[in-house]
């Protein structure tokens, strides 16, 4: 296990050239994408908008809570997916279309990816988040609430979703909810969202690691200045 020395950091700005380029290539995207998507600006904003309130928290905490290099690129990452799915509407995503006719799928499975990120990629921010602000140690219990913490975001998406849809009606609420038929598409959603976070932990922990003990190299927090001793009284 890569032993992780937890110290405070600040936000510098040569720590902040990866973050930046991620988030300057995500703009042109997003930009792109916005224009004319074929699902409507409106589903574009309710399935990519989460993921963009996101990048302005890590923003607005930068200064004070940066953050380790791998969970920008999962943030970018799973903006990426959003995007993808906010275009066409995760229904009629071209590649879930592909799968579906090259294995023989029922539907277009790309809003599983979409739930599978919902863990994956958030994982390691929540992970980080704890292992940092709170005296949790790296093991079963940290993992065992970071799961539980994907699985009430999967859970709380899916609230979400039947909010959305009660409250705007038409072909937007019903491409938001993207059920298509299946009863039990909550259910698998909030599973897979679950399933996520315990791959991400597995598979991407000792990169986390590594990762946050760069940052911690490259961004320690400034040391309060000694207390110089009095001068010595005059004789």
């Amino acid at each position: 296990m890569i032993p992780l020395n937890i110290q405070p950091v600040r936000g510098t700005l040569q720590n902040a050239r990866l973050p930046l380029t991620l988030l300057a290539v995500l703009s042109v995207v997003c930009i792109a994408t916005v224009i004319s998507p074929p699902a409507g600006r409106f589903n574009w904003l309710l399935e990519v908008g989460p993921g963009l309130a996101g990048i302005a928290v890590l923003l607005a905490i930068y200064k004070r809570f940066p953050m380790s290099h791998v969970v920008y690129v999962c943030v970018f990452l799973h903006v990426l997916i959003l995007v993808y799915g906010g275009f066409y509407t995760y229904a009629k995503t071209p590649l879930g279309d592909w799968a579906k006719e090259a294995f023989g799928f029922s539907r277009n499975h790309y809003d599983r990816i979409g739930h599978i990120a919902l863990g994956f990629f958030p994982a390691l921010t929540i992970r980080e988040v704890l292992l940092r602000r709170t005296p949790l140690q790296r093991g079963g219990w940290l993992a065992f609430i970071v799961v539980n913490i994907a699985l009430s975001i999967g859970a709380f998406w899916e609230l979400l979703e039947w909010w959305t849809t009660l409250l705007v009606a038409g072909d937007v609420g019903e491409a938001f909810l993207g059920s298509q038929g299946d009863i039990w598409d909550a259910q698998w959603d909030m599973f897979l969202a679950m399933v996520g976070a315990i791959v991400s932990l597995l598979v991407l922990g000792r990169l986390h690691d590594r990762s946050m003990a760069a940052l911690f190299a490259r961004a320690p927090a400034q040391a309060p200045p000694a207390l110089s001793a009095p001068p010595p009284h005059a004789a």
